[in-house]
């Protein structure tokens, strides 16, 4: 409590100075820094860093390293990055998301009574991108060998001392993981005794994963022997992950268990290098993932928010809460409509959404006395110069929430994931209706992870990667976790015509990294898990800093607000379970009563948490002194390492 007392001193004393007090010290370094979800996944990037590697080659151990602690993913999940290259002075994007299996339809899935695919096992997978993505980035953007980068990783699958969090989790999911042999014989180490998965501080050892990551290096160690370039040996051990023997294994355990991925599915996918998109705030350029992502709803809400006085309106303050609110409302009504694959048809009208012109006529729509419990999709189409041609499917769209019922209901919250406990929940008491009580203080802290690195010679990079989180159905004697990720597919048009599942098309997902440039030169890398909480989160991590003058590290600790008025992409068998709750608002335990009543009366329904800013994981690249300061949530087990 006398940390958080101090927290809330130095927080109302912004910007008058730059040196508060924080719960955890800022990380600061002259030559690189590695920031990540777990302590020991940060030392891989120290130990990558310290052989000579670069911020690509240090971001790509930190990423096999959570992969292999499980940090709420596996091998076998996604990878969403964003990569600052100094050398041409450009931001470019990594999009290493998994495909849906042939055979994965609207019917397939409706015909076993579905009315999302499901949250967990083999018919949840698309098929594996993180492998793809992590040699890609290495071979495209590294200096050093498959081999070199992963051997922190694999010592850890050797055998590794695991910590409580991952742990627990294990043992909470039991009897799911029970349901898949290859599962079982992975995560409960103990079968038969009370306690069945392993304790905190035991030696977790993953032979299968550890043979899997040996194949990839013996088939890149030999391409390199036969006269091979780095970036070919490094993509031989690719095409040994996607069209080899494991290959070969992991379709073979995935059929098994009842999963629809084949070898053709593996074989025809291929990581993608995309142009991102971005906006300028107040001479600030902010870069995100394309609309197979949530990330331009932070563009959306920056372009709207320039509309306001913000830093007048005081942070934090009834009025800013309420401004935030409103304009993240009106970005996730958009992006609820309108975001999906862009390599299918329909195209999703990027441009419109981000133009500055439709962000004022958005910002015209915000009732400055009292919260709109409906907002709906714009129309962005006349902002491209086109007629939008899902007009009827809007409607439908728009009648599916019945704001009046839903009203009092309780927010349903996906079991697996970060945020979801973290930003989106009051307290424990509010769990005994939804009978996850029990779970709660663990929950707290999980979600899926984030990486940051940045390097002297001006390498910066930001890595969302998920997928495959505990309880994970591992595909065969791979493993190899399988992604869950479907999920965020929806079956029926009038949810999101630009969304719907097909095979071979990438879901919309909630996973968002994020960087800003300054001057032309980087200015902050950020990310931060948790659902659909995380452009939240990074939203207000970066107006903390930018419009209120906080430190990188007072930003990833300070006070922030959730809504809960959006459709979830993530968890839930019914559109109940999906729908936006009109008004909910998560705040600090610290608000003042003041903003608490004014809030009320404006028609929000509050509920109050102490951890509401993060895990947010940063690097800001000063500029004035030449140096790097790394800030890392006090919320989880993130980490920071800078030298």
């Amino acid at each position: 409590m006398k940390h958080l007392i101090l927290l809330a001193i130095s927080i109302s004393l912004l910007p008058a100075a730059r040196a508060q007090q924080t719960q955890k010290p800022p990380l600061h370094g002259k030559h690189w820094m590695a920031v990540t979800g777990k302590p020991l996944a940060a030392t891989a990037g120290s130990m990558i860093f310290q052989k000579g590697g670069n911020a690509v080659d240090a971001a790509c151990a930190m990423l096999a390293a959570t992969c292999t602690m499980w940090d709420v993913l596996s091998w076998g999940g996604e990878t969403q990055a964003l990569i600052y290259n100094p050398k041409t002075g450009k931001v470019i994007a990594i999009n290493a998301l998994g495909v849906a299996p042939t055979g994965a339809t609207p019917a397939f899935f409706k015909g076993k009574g579905y009315n999302f695919p499901p949250e967990y096992g083999p018919l949840a997978a698309v098929t594996p991108g993180t492998p793809g993505g992590l040699c890609y980035m290495l071979a495209e953007y590294g200096t050093m060998s498959l081999k070199e980068v992963l051997a922190p990783a694999m010592e850890m699958a050797e055998g590794y001392p695991i910590e409580a969090q991952t742990a627990n989790s294990m043992e909470r999911s039991k009897d799911r993981l029970k349901e898949w042999p290859y599962s079982k014989a992975v995560f409960l180490t103990h079968p038969g005794e009370k306690r069945e998965a392993p304790e905190a501080g035991e030696i977790f050892v993953q032979k299968d994963l550890l043979a899997t990551l040996t194949k990839m290096v013996e088939a890149e160690q030999e391409a390199l022997h036969n006269k091979k370039s780095r970036k070919e040996a490094i993509m031989a051990a690719y095409d040994r992950f996607y069209k080899g023997d494991i290959a070969q294994e992991f379709v073979r355990g995935c059929q098994e268990q009842g999963g629809l991925i084949t070898k053709e599915d593996l074989a025809n996918w291929k990581p993608i290098e995309e142009e991102p998109l971005h906006v300028n705030y107040k001479g600030i350029e902010v870069y995100k993932l394309q609309q197979w992502t949530q990330g331009p709803m932070l563009l959306q809400s920056l372009n709207i928010l320039e509309n306001f006085d913000l830093k007048a309106m005081g942070y934090n303050s009834t009025k800013y809460i309420h401004t935030l609110y409103q304009t993240m409302n009106l970005a996730f009504a958009d992006r609820d409509f309108y975001y999906g694959d862009p390599y299918f048809s329909p195209k999703s009208p990027i441009n419109g959404l981000l133009s500055k012109t439709y962000a004022k006529e958005r910002a015209k729509l915000i009732n400055p006395d009292h919260n709109d419990p409906n907002p709906t999709p714009g129309d962005p189409y006349p902002f491209e110069g086109k007629k939008n041609p899902f007009l009827s499917l809007l409607k439908q769209h728009n009648a599916l929430t019945d704001t009046a019922a839903e009203k009092k209901q309780d927010r349903f919250v996906p079991k697996h994931d970060a945020a979801g406990i973290l930003q989106s929940t009051p307290d424990a008491n509010m769990y005994a209706a939804n009978d996850v009580d029990s779970a709660y203080m663990d929950r707290l802290w999980r979600g899926t992870t984030s990486v940051e690195a940045a390097d002297a010679d001006g390498w910066v990079v930001s890595i969302t990667p998920s997928g495959g989180w505990t309880p994970a159905c591992i595909a065969g004697h791979t493993g190899v976790g399988m992604s869950q990720r479907l999920q965020s597919f929806v079956l029926d048009s009038a949810v999101c015509p630009f969304n719907v599942i097909a095979p071979g098309k990438r879901p919309r997902v909630t996973l968002t990294p994020s960087m800003a440039l300054k001057n032309g030169k980087p200015y902050l890398s950020f990310a931060v898990q948790g659902g659909d909480t995380q452009d939240q989160n990074l939203l207000q991590f970066f107006l903390n800093m930018v419009e209120f003058g906080m430190t990188v590290q007072q930003a990833t600790e300070a006070a922030n607000i959730n809504s809960n008025q959006l459709w979830l992409s993530l968890g839930g068998s019914s559109m109940n379970d999906r729908k936006p709750r009109p008004g909910s608002v998560l705040l600090n335990s610290n608000t003042p009563e003041k903003v608490r009543t004014e809030l009320k009366n404006m028609g929000y329904i509050p509920t109050f948490s102490e951890r509401t800013s993060g895990p947010v994981n940063a690097i800001y690249l000063d500029r004035e002194h030449g140096s790097l300061w790394g800030g890392s949530s006090n919320h989880g087990e993130d980490y920071g390492i800078g030298w």
